[in-house]
């Protein structure tokens, strides 16, 4: 089966790497023309190494070599200004929005809560909730302009589901996503407007590849590394996998931004290894 997305826009956020480059493929594989942005930056604060323009470039690169078209700009997720001037001049060349995936996020371990670093807290819930808010806010007319209805991902995650130790700000700005997502799905199924999230567990992009995660999950080693975040990450799932892929959570947006999910709205879509049954 191809096609499944044929002539439709969508407009993914953090999408020059990751799980955000390959959604922006994926739909581009299955025919969709793509509006792309990602902040490309380093976030003061932010432990792990941040997508850069160059990511976002090969991005453009992967998509256009499907034969699809992409614009792609530069812009943080919390600035909502920002994002509507892109996502207004994308439809107004690319003609139309029918797809939106709020794939942004940010993941920053951190400490018990009474310890947490009140900076650290706010960008979590800023650019994991709130962006995902200022997404929608910036796309959603477009949807309900164009009459032809549309769908709607918000990337959650696991940590969205169940509470996990020492990132209670992640986990907190994931749980939010779910209660965004409902409210979404009820005031836009009027416009014919589906919405959904998708619950990855670990999934094999930089933001769980790095040292930062290395060392939350293995205290216990001085110079930890992938290879030894591997056994400890795969006692969370209940399939034997460490992690799983960025396209096995594409092939899931896929799904649910396409007509074969056409009355699916409202729902929490784990994509786990059975990690919810831990």
């Amino acid at each position: 089966m191809s096609g499944r997305v044929e002539g439709k826009v969508a407009f993914i956020t953090g999408a020059a790497r990751g799980q955000g480059r390959s959604h922006a493929v994926r739909l581009a594989q299955e025919g969709a023309d793509i509006i792309a942005i990602d902040v490309c930056r380093q976030l003061d604060g932010v432990p792990i190494p941040m997508s850069t323009p160059e990511d976002l470039d090969e991005t453009v690169a992967q998509v256009e070599a499907t034969g699809r078209r992409i614009v792609a700009a530069q812009a943080d997720v919390r600035d909502y200004d920002t994002m509507k001037k892109i996502v207004d001049d994308g439809v107004a060349r690319l003609g139309r929005l029918d797809i939106v995936l709020a794939n942004a996020g940010l993941a920053a371990s951190g400490n018990a809560i009474d310890q947490l670093d009140e900076k650290l807290w706010r960008d979590s819930i800023d650019v994991n909730l709130t962006g995902a808010y200022l997404t929608a806010k910036a796309a959603v007319p477009h949807l309900i302009e164009g009459g032809r209805g549309g769908a709607i991902v918000l990337t959650s995650s696991v940590g969205g589901l169940k509470a996990h130790p020492h990132v209670g700000n992640y986990v907190s700005a994931k749980h939010g996503i779910v209660g965004l997502m409902r409210t979404l799905a009820v005031e836009l199924a009027q416009h014919r407007i589906r919405v959904n999230s998708v619950h990855p567990t670990q999934v094999n992009t930089p933001m769980l590849m790095n040292e930062m995660t290395y060392r939350m999950f293995r205290p216990d080693l001085e110079n930890p590394t992938q290879e030894d975040l591997a056994p400890i990450s795969q006692m969370m799932h209940l399939l034997p996998v460490p992690w799983v892929e960025a396209e096995d959570i594409s092939n899931a947006v896929l799904f649910l931004v396409s007509d074969e999910s056409r009355y699916i709205t409202g729902v929490t879509l784990p994509i786990d290894a059975g990690s919810m049954l831990k």
